[in-house]
């Protein structure tokens, strides 16, 4: 089958969260041209499941919101114009007798491409695991919450939380200085997250109740009662509530690893992490990882590490296709690309 010139992209990005739009910036600092095939229909990636939540670990940046965080990795990302392309999940990887990569998508559709670095994080579209009850998708556009997009929604209102891990704990911290009361629940007998999390939420007067579930929910409009179970004494009561919040986790679709055949070739780790080095090497010339999706010594599961390691297999990238080319991008401070755009943000 005959590929044009203009179909193949030198380097295209498996995941549009934060690593992988570091990584398109990076990529049009060494002027290659780049695509990003993102599962989503929108991109900022997992970040999107926290956007009211404070990042501080962000190097240079005073603490933002998630949401700032995702906008502002969005513009920084498309800073030269990559090709983006939307609600597509790749399902395989092939590579054809002259050297280039055929990714085929949930579409039925080809990309081509020179390189690839992967970046879709710890999997695919991450959706959390719904509450299984009746009448739950009627209340869910109402005042049941799987996160939570303005912490304002729970002010002065008698909050129940379900779930026992660690985003539950940090939002019955987080909400406790604004709602009137708070309730956590769950089904087990101890909370998963760090002692001084659990402490502090005890401190922080929320109500924690151990072996107890959801088991039916009333309200007109909106949830004004909800029906618990406990699993131990079979016990049920109801209780009355303002706003419902369920953290039972997250549905994470690693599309592109999650079936034993893995026909990509590519070397896993534990949780379908792509095995890789600090570079973004994996065991396929020519195929890279950045951020939560790859595995190797020393790695730092942090945005900040994600940054380092799309820099890095950026880097490799354009040595596998320019074995002369420098080893790293020249800095921004120092790089004429950027002079135009310097201009604009200079002198307006």
């Amino acid at each position: 089958m005959s590929i044009s010139k203009e179909e193949i992209y030198d380097i295209t990005i498996i995941g549009g969260g934060p690593a992988g739009l570091f990584t398109a910036f990076y990529a049009g600092l060494r002027e290659m041209k780049t695509k990003i095939i993102e599962a989503d229909n929108k991109l900022g990636g997992k970040v999107h499941v926290y956007p009211q939540k404070m990042v501080w670990d962000v190097g240079g940046l005073t603490p933002l919101t998630g949401r700032e965080l995702i906008d502002q990795s969005i513009k920084q990302g498309l800073t030269f114009d990559p090709a983006v392309v939307l609600g597509q999940i790749v399902t395989d990887i092939e590579k054809n007798e002259d050297g280039i990569f055929m990714l085929t998508t949930s579409a039925e559709e080809r990309h081509y491409s020179k390189t690839i670095v992967i970046a879709t994080g710890m999997g695919g579209v991450i959706s959390p695991l719904k509450l299984e009850v009746p009448r739950a998708n009627e209340f869910e556009s109402k005042n049941l919450y799987y996160k939570v997009l303005d912490v304002n929604e729970f002010r002065g209102k008698s909050l129940l939380i379900s779930g026992g891990g660690p985003s539950s704990i940090d939002w019955g911290n987080d909400l406790s200085p604004i709602a009137k009361e708070i309730t956590l629940i769950y089904r087990g007998d101890d909370l998963k997250g760090l002692e001084s999390t659990k402490t502090k939420l005890i401190n922080n007067g929320v109500n924690i109740v151990f072996n107890t579930e959801i088991h039916e929910l009333a309200g007109e409009d909106e949830v004004s009662e909800v029906v618990l179970y406990n699993n131990k004494t079979n016990e049920r009561y109801t209780m009355p509530v303002d706003a419902l919040l369920v953290n039972h986790g997250y549905n994470k679709d690693n599309y592109l690893f999650n079936n034993e055949q893995n026909k990509t070739g590519l070397e896993l780790g534990d949780y379908f992490q792509v095995k890789s080095d600090a570079n973004g090497n994996t065991n396929l010339p020519g195929i890279y990882g950045a951020g939560d999706c790859v595995s190797y010594e020393g790695k730092l599961k942090l945005i900040a590490g994600a940054y380092q390691d799309a820099a890095n297999a950026v880097n490799s990238a354009k040595l596998y296709m320019e074995p002369d080319a420098h080893k790293t991008a020249i800095v921004s401070s120092h790089n004429d690309i950027l002079d135009e755009k310097n201009k604009v943000y200079l002198y307006g």
